[in-house]
């Protein structure tokens, strides 16, 4: 344990050499071995592993990022772990006998290149790897647009979320956010900067969207863009029988080819094991004046379990229609008939509606605790043995956290 970790000093220490000699001497803070700088990478959102790496790095470049890497590769080589916003959940994004390359600086301390740069005629944007998503929404709607996949949550990196898939409400019509990608720039394993795209080295673009970090570092993403609706129409209804809830959820999920007035924009749902659930975190859309009770929509013969489909509709204040497309679509549900709640809202407040539940938690001392996570995809064919096993079995009323149903086109 002593030699590697000396090796890996020696290693570091070539790298400030080898750094400094293409850098200006302030940008050698970069490189930091600082015990506060080292603890704040040491844990993820998932709080449940702790790991120190032996320094962190907060690259200004793809170069930078290439330097640290062919640094890595040397005779006294070291591992490198590139983090976003550290939102892994098994410290995925963690090293203990390396370098840490923290992609999203801090403030005063802004890693990567200037913000997202909008080609509003092409309609794409070019954003640094370590960008928050809510930073390239703000850019994009200067223009008019916004990309057209996203994340249920936005203060995630582009990095991040290109290296996993990128999955929300809207993948059913557009694909996750790794099915909009025009072009990615990449640090290879070999230290190497390269350009990649569906007709350019189109096996390392493949390899990199979605493959959990292991193929390289993304540091710029080419990301399709479409003009942004200014509003939106905010549904859920409530079913209790499991079988209507996913037959709903495959229809809507079927008109992806439609028009825009034939289907919702946003489709998705969640499960609802206990009486709080509902009234609680996920589901601050209903209201705490009027809340919900389970025992009174009819789910009580039902093991107490309840299913809620969310949807939306996207428009444009002058768009005058949307209620008529609203009801066709409605009329075509089978959900528990009092169950229609709604509420409407601008486009850029429904993308960024849970960053406002957990800004409540983090008022409450709830959000730096444990959030053990995981995400199954489950075929069409096993999804009511799921729900009898899991669901109604497993789970009981026993459990407060969200339990959340993407339904996905398998083409997209």
């Amino acid at each position: 344990m002593a030699t590697k970790l000396f090796l890996t000093a020696i290693a570091i220490y070539r790298l400030i050499v080898t750094v400094g000699l293409t850098l200006a001497p302030t940008d050698l803070l970069h490189l930091s071995t600082n015990r506060a700088d080292v603890e704040s990478v040491s844990v993820d959102f998932g709080r449940l592993n702790r790991v120190e790496p032996v320094a962190v790095f907060r690259p200004k470049s793809a170069a930078d990022v290439a330097e640290v890497v062919r640094a890595a590769t040397s005779t006294a080589g070291f591992t490198v772990s590139a983090r976003g916003h550290g939102h892994s959940i098994n410290g995925q994004a963690h090293t203990s006998d390396g370098v840490v390359v923290e992609m999203m600086g801090r403030k005063g301390d802004i890693s990567g290149p200037s913000g997202p740069k909008v080609n509003p005629t092409e309609e794409y944007v070019d954003v640094w790897g370590g960008e928050l998503w809510v930073d390239v929404l703000k850019s994009t709607l200067e223009y008019g647009l916004a990309p057209k996949s996203w994340t249920d949550y936005l203060y995630l990196t582009v990095g991040g979320t290109l290296s996993n898939a990128g999955i929300s409400g809207q993948a059913f019509n557009h694909g996750p956010q790794i099915s909009n990608v025009f072009q990615l720039d990449v640090v290879t394993g070999k230290g190497e900067v390269m350009t990649c795209s569906e007709k350019k080295n189109a096996e390392l673009f493949y390899g990199v969207l979605g493959g959990l970090g292991q193929f390289g570092i993304i540091t710029r993403a080419r990301i399709a863009l479409e003009p942004a609706p200014q509003r939106v129409r905010w549904i859920r209804v409530l079913y209790s029988n499991f079988t209507a809830f996913t037959k709903d959820q495959e229809y809507l999920i079927s008109l992806h080819d439609k028009s825009k007035g034939e289907k919702f924009d946003y489709v998705e749902g969640f499960v609802i094991v206990d009486e709080g659930l509902i009234n609680n975190w996920r589901s601050s859309f209903f209201s705490p004046k009027n809340p919900v009770k389970i025992s009174s929509l009819g789910a009580s013969n039902n093991g107490d379990v309840l299913y809620c489909l969310e949807i939306t509709k996207n428009y444009f204040d002058s768009f005058e229609s949307v209620d008529q497309e609203i009801d066709a679509l409605l009329k075509k549900l089978d959900f528990i008939p009092a169950s229609v709640f709604t509420t409407d809202l601008p486009y850029v407040d429904f993308l960024d509606r849970v960053h406002k539940a957990e800004l409540k938690l983090r008022s409450k001392g709830l959000w730096e605790v444990p959030h053990p996570w995981l995400n199954l995809f489950v075929p069409k064919s096993k999804i009511d043995e799921f729900d009898k096993g899991v669901f109604k079995g497993i789970l009981g009323n026993k459990t407060s956290g969200p339990i959340l149903i993407y339904p996905m086109n398998k083409n997209k």
